[in-house]
Formats: C-alpha cells, sequence, structure tokens
C-alpha cells in the first residue's frame, strides 16, 4: 500500500491490516493516536517525561498484542483509552505500597472477574498468527531483553519482583524494561519482518 494509502484509511481499514500481517498499519494506526496518549500520561505523571514515555511503550504492546479482541461496538479510540487509562491505573497500583488488606483483597476478586467470552475460531486463527507474530519478534531479541519482557508482560512481575528475580537494582530494571520495550517496539514496526 502506498503511504497515502494508510494516510487516508479509516481505522477500521487499518486494524484489518494489522491483523492481516502488516506491521506499517499498524505503526499508522498507533501513531493517529500516539500524542493524545503521551499528553494523557503527561499530565497524570505530572509532567515526568519518562514515566510517560514508559507508559506510552507499555500502551503500544498492549495494543498489539490484544487488536484481535478488539470490537467496533466503541471507537478505536475509546479503546485505546481505555488500555491507556487501565495501564495508568496498574502504573498508579504498583507503586502504592501502602495499600490496606481490603484494598488489594478488592483488586484481586474483580481481576478475578472474567471480562471476554470464548474466542470466535477466527479471533483464534488471528490469535495464533500474531502470537506467531510476537514470538518471532521476542526471538530476534537480546535474551537479556526477552527475559525482561516474559517477566513484565507475560508474568506480569512488578519491578521490585523482577529485582529480586534478576538479582539487579529497581534503577538498572527499570532502565533495561524501557531498552527492551524499545527493541520490542521497533521490531513490531519494522514492516521488513513480516511473517507470511
Amino acid at each position: 500500500m502506498e503511504i497515502e494509502g494508510y494516510i487516508i484509511a479509516s481505522d477500521q481499514q487499518l486494524i484489518e491490516r494489522v491483523l492481516g500481517g502488516d506491521a506499517t498499519a499498524f505503526e499508522y494506526l498507533f501513531n493517529r493516536y500516539r500524542e493524545a496518549m503521551f499528553q494523557l500520561y503527561m499530565q497524570r505523571t505530572g509532567g515526568n517525561r519518562d514515566d510517560a514515555n514508559d507508559l506510552l511503550q507499555e500502551t503500544f504492546v498492549k495494543i498489539y498484542l490484544n487488536l484481535h479482541r478488539y470490537k467496533p461496538d466503541y471507537t478505536f479510540g475509546q479503546w485505546i483509552y481505555t488500555i491507556a487509562r487501565n495501564t495508568f491505573v496498574d502504573y498508579v497500583r504498583k507503586r502504592r505500597d501502602d495499600l490496606s488488606i481490603d484494598n488489594v483483597q478488592e483488586n484481586r476478586s474483580s481481576a478475578l472477574t472474567p471480562t471476554s467470552v470464548t474466542p470466535t475460531p477466527e479471533e483464534n486463527f488471528i490469535n495464533i498468527q500474531q502470537r506467531a507474530q510476537l514470538e518471532h519478534h521476542l526471538e530476534r531479541m537480546t535474551p537479556r531483553y526477552r527475559r525482561l519482557i516474559e517477566l513484565r508482560f507475560f508474568r506480569e512481575y512488578s519491578y521490585e519482583e523482577i529485582a529480586r528475580e534478576l538479582d539487579l537494582p529497581l534503577g538498572t530494571v527499570k532502565t533495561q524494561i524501557h531498552r527492551a520495550r524499545e527493541q520490542l517496539c521497533r521490531f513490531i514496526t519494522e514492516h521488513t519482518d513480516i511473517l507470511p
């Protein structure tokens, strides 16, 4: 597709192309909302650019991994805003050291509530295809960065848990996770590296 085709395509058209394996379409789709999300994170983090960039990258990865779940009942902007909001809530929750036992228990029980129905065969196929592409991207990553991505996004470890697991200072973990996300995002948006 020519560049202007990506520019004038609707969100739904770009989503269909992404689900068909077109990583360039994902880059254009995400870029439509990047600045608004960044500004949202800047406001909510009190102007902390590093945290806002980390949150933006985390949102980028979550949107990519879950795009097959998007349903056009809501606009794409509403859907990614929900992901951005939930990412920020997780960020705040993980940084709060003084949660009461009741709040922790309440958060756990609400997290256990199922939010989706069984995927259709088409959704399963798309999920398998995206998982294969993600696995391909992960294999290309530096082993240390791949391990950090697995701990943070697949096992959902906190930064503190990762620091303990890998016996690294917390600041080092945060820096390396930031770099790992940048590397993964770069691989995802490279249109020359798509599985057939």
